[in-house]
């Protein structure tokens, strides 16, 4: 079943609100949840298997804004919109949340998280699907079937919540930072150690600078601060290009209806410049234009059959008397005899003009 149109971006646009918020509590989304009045998305005039693949379909691609590699608060929001979809779901029993096997230590993941940073609103909203076992646990995210696609056509998800990935963080994460501090202090005290001054190290042995880990540091901020603006520029620099196409479409548009009147026209002036020559055998038989005053019969084709035939008018038959009628049916009643044939008298006294005879040639 393919997304429904408008559930995609009404997830979006609460998400997006969301994020713009700047928070991941759960009281903000709920205010965000009751001033889109999004607890009526299930209501309407909908049949019951209609109404299962629609909430199938809702919690399908929540679901996958809970799940990386989109950025924290992304999922936190996710959680609770999948937390209010299944709750005010109108199916009977319930649909569930699938979790594939492959997605399951993300979230047991995730959960850490939360409890770590002290996210308990979070932490319980997510404690509180667990109990009421709303997540269905799959080998695969999808439903597969016998003699069906695997790969079905997904809907385009918004960039703007994605995480940016990149090898820097991936590789220099703040354990490792710390990591560095601590072998680099230990580097320092080992130093002072072997040094005739204990405070503080010869100068000979200051082979790494002491501002080493912090520098690193802030190099890793300004490469990611480069990165987001980078990321900002290609959002905007997209959607000024579809501003620009939409006006771009309608004068395309009305190029190529010029050019096809154009090329009509063009086609309908060679058609009525260039005449036909007849050929010597067949010029008795040479259609002539009849050009009438009312413009209805301009342009109409005319043979000289047609104009004996118009010149001749139809014969009129005479109605027989009631006299005559009670004659025919005594005739035909007394005897077998044949009822007498009444000559129509042609009014039309037109000569036919003779035709020319045709000499045949040897």
């Amino acid at each position: 079943m393919s997304c429904p149109p408008g559930l995609q971006q009404d997830c979006e646009r609460l998400l997006d609100d969301f994020q713009a918020t700047d928070s991941i509590r759960f009281e903000t989304f709920a205010q965000l949840w009751r001033q889109r009045r999004f607890y009526s998305i299930f209501h309407g005039k909908i049949r019951p298997l209609e109404l299962n693949k629609f909430t199938k379909k809702a919690l399908d691609l929540t679901r996958q804004y809970f799940l990386p590699p989109y950025t924290f608060q992304i999922r936190v929001g996710a959680l609770y919109l999948l937390y209010g979809l299944y709750n005010t779901q109108l199916c009977q029993p319930k649909q569930k949340i699938r979790i594939s096997l492959r997605d399951w230590p993300e979230v047991q993941k995730f959960q850490q998280d939360l409890v770590n940073a002290q996210h308990y609103d979070a932490a319980y909203v997510y404690r509180k699907l667990r109990l009421a076992k709303a997540f269905h646990f799959t080998a695969m995210p999808k439903l597969l079937s016998y003699r069906v696609k695997k790969r079905v056509e997904e809907p385009e998800l918004k960039e703007e919540f994605r995480e940016l990935s990149n090898r820097v963080s991936s590789v220099i994460t703040s354990d490792t930072l710390e990591e560095f501090m601590n072998v680099h202090n230990h580097y320092q005290k080992m130093k002072c150690m072997i040094s005739t001054d204990k405070s503080q190290p010869d100068k000979s042995l200051s082979l790494v600078k002491n501002d080493f880990v912090i520098g690193v540091k802030n190099i890793i901020l300004e490469y990611q601060q480069w990165q987001q603006e980078k990321m900002n520029q290609l959002l905007t620099s997209k959607e000024n290009e579809k501003l620009t196409e939409k006006p771009d479409e309608g004068n395309s548009q009305e190029s190529e209806g010029s050019e096809r009147a154009s090329a009509l026209a063009k086609i309908k002036q060679k058609s009525y410049a260039t005449v036909a020559e007849v050929s010597k055998s067949r010029r008795h038989r040479q259609v002539k234009l009849e050009s009438s005053e009312s413009g209805s019969d301009q342009g109409k084709l005319a043979s000289p059959k047609d104009k004996r035939n118009q010149k001749r008018p139809q014969p009129t038959r005479k109605r027989s008397s009631p006299a005559s009628r009670g004659v025919i049916k005594k005739e035909t009643i007394s005897g077998n005899r044949k009822l007498s044939v009444i000559p129509e008298e042609d009014s039309s006294s037109e000569e036919e003009v003779p035709r020319p005879k045709r000499r045949r040639r040897r």
